[in-house]
């Protein structure tokens, strides 16, 4: 199917967390492969795969060593060359992450840069810049690293003397490429091949717009780093040499951009010869209220528009708290009972069966509105995050780099929950996971949910079947209900065959539901009608 990508179905896997087939505690490909009925019965239409290339794991796979290797950690390449296969029988696409800002301190660049000292051609494919003040002590400027710290870190000559610095928008593990120099753009349309020639079809592409950065790095007020991407950026002569070598391969291959950018930003890098798809974070950020989703909605639409680009909507992945919790907005009141004091501390915890009703009303928006949808492991079964991780079990290294100010992103990468009523629910053979899995799950495996016709698991697969059988839903064109009230979000999506009437009520009363067949509705209606944080599908009649 030609531009299969526009309405796509795509389900994000953390690797680490997915599925272990070797007992280790850590999900690998085998397991992966092992799980992948799962994901055909689910209704997904293609995989994106975290990172698996060999790396040291500092920031978890997102510190490249070999892009051409996969990490021992996950296996090897004939075990991503049978999950390819695998998958491509089954009829789901295949994506990787791709991670073309940096790459680690490890890789035989970076450790031929540093050895190879001042001035050096090695030394161009980097950031490398000379220290200020008294024997260049001091970071070339003030900018800071999105984990903390300073974006400089020091390097020994290979004379033994205090050397230059070099730039890294992460981790000083992670060091920034020097994208103006071509031997970098050649390396990764390269790599991009390398891939591509295995059978895979597409790219998610981290920090898509932050690869070009000033090359002067001056000082700016609060140390953020300046970041060309406007429309005459050099950035986007990057992706139309990745677009071209996409474009090469037969199959429809793809290019997702990761980008915070305001939409008409993100819209450039969507321009005819550049990407296929970015992911629309105002989604994420969104709700869940009427006027937010409806606000997210109407703006990634309009921007996504003059250049003839779809929208992609997402609510959780692996850098965000899981929509469940993030949605338990009422906060009920937990007592924690102090040792030695004659009071009980109040302290306010997420009402997670609220989030989990209003999870399942936006799921259905979510899948609905015209456009790809990226749907997080476990998103499905209505996972929570899990905030109260024992530190010194904490992974994410911004706990490390924020002086175990900030906790990281653990939280909403425990691992998946397939069967079983205690840890590691059928994760692994191993009752050690990388990171402990709460007992509480037990009634949010594969296995329970499977079994419950109520159950967020059969939500999404009754959602996912139906957006199969009715195009209108995900391709139709999208025209609000202005005559709904303010807390009700009220639109049709109509194709030349049928309309559809998407109503999300989050108001504080039920309210009435259009003629029409009833397809699905996120929670039993009351009376027939749609009540508070719950939504609906209705095929209207002609």
């Amino acid at each position: 199917m030609a531009e299969w990508w526009r309405d796509a179905i795509v389900y994000q896997i953390y690797p680490r967390s997915f599925a272990d087939a070797n007992g280790d505690g850590v999900g690998d490909l085998r397991g992966i492969t092992a799980r992948l009925d799962y994901l055909a019965d689910l209704g997904v239409d293609a995989l994106w795969l975290g990172p698996v290339f060999a790396s040291p794991q500092v920031d978890h796979g997102y510190d490249v060593a070999d892009y051409r290797a996969i990490d021992p950690l996950f296996g090897t390449l004939a075990d991503m060359d049978v999950l390819i296969a695998a998958a491509h029988a089954r009829g789901i696409r295949v994506t990787l992450d791709f991670v073309p800002n940096h790459t680690s301190d490890q890789h035989p660049w970076f450790r031929t840069a540093v050895e190879a000292g001042r001035g050096s051609p090695e030394r161009a494919r980097y950031h490398f810049r000379d220290g200020r003040g008294p024997g260049g002590n001091r970071p070339p400027s003030n900018w800071c690293a999105v984990f903390g710290g300073s974006s400089w870190t020091r390097v020994t000559e290979p004379d033994g003397s205090p050397g230059q610095w070099y730039y890294h928008l992460f981790a000083a593990e992670q060091p920034d490429l020097n994208w103006a120099n071509p031997e970098v753009l050649a390396e990764f349309c390269d790599v991009l091949r390398f891939w591509l020639d295995r059978g895979v079809d597409g790219f998610r592409i981290d920090v898509a717009d932050g690869l070009i950065k000033d090359p002067a790095f001056p000082d700016t007020p609060d140390g953020s780093p300046i970041i060309p991407k406007g429309a005459d950026s050099p950035v986007h002569e990057v992706y139309r040499a990745f677009r071209r070598v996409l474009d090469a391969y037969p199959g429809d291959r793809i290019g997702v951009i990761e980008t915070g950018a305001d939409d008409e930003i993100v819209a450039l890098f969507l321009r005819p010869g550049e990407m296929h798809l970015a992911f629309s974070f105002r989604f994420v950020h969104a709700g869940p209220d009427a006027a937010s989703l409806r606000e997210a909605v109407t703006r990634t639409l309009a921007a996504n528009a003059p250049v003839g680009a779809s929208a992609t909507w997402v609510t959780d992945n692996h850098d965000t708290t899981r929509s469940v919790t993030r949605y338990g907005s009422l906060t009920k009141l937990v007592g924690a009972y102090i040792p030695g004091e004659r009071r009980t501390k109040v302290v306010t915890a997420p009402d997670l069966a609220a989030g989990a009703r209003r999870a399942r009303a936006v799921a259905l928006l979510l899948l609905a509105v015209p456009g790809a949808a990226f749907l997080y492991q476990g998103q499905e079964l209505g996972l929570p995050n899990v905030d109260d991780l024992p530190e010194s079990l904490l992974q994410d290294p911004i706990w490390e780099r924020s002086g175990h100010t900030v906790r990281g992103r653990d939280g909403c990468r425990i691992p998946m929950p397939w069967a079983g009523d205690r840890p590691p629910f059928g994760f692994s053979a191993s009752p050690r996971t990388w990171l402990p899995m709460p007992d509480s799950w037990a009634g949010l495996t594969v296995e329970a949910e499977a079994a419950d016709l109520s159950s967020m698991l059969t939500l999404y697969r009754d959602a996912l079947r139906l957006r199969r059988e009715h195009r209108a839903l995900g391709r139709g064109a999208l025209r609000w209900d202005e005559a709904a009230s303010p807390d009700v979000l009220a639109f049709d999506l109509a194709t030349a065959d049928e309309t559809v009437r998407v109503v999300a009520n989050f108001g504080t009363t039920p309210v009435t539901l259009p003629a029409g067949e009833l397809l699905v509705a996120s929670v039993p209606l009351e009376e027939g009608r749609l009540p508070r944080d719950a939504a609906a599908w209705v095929r209207r009649r002609s």
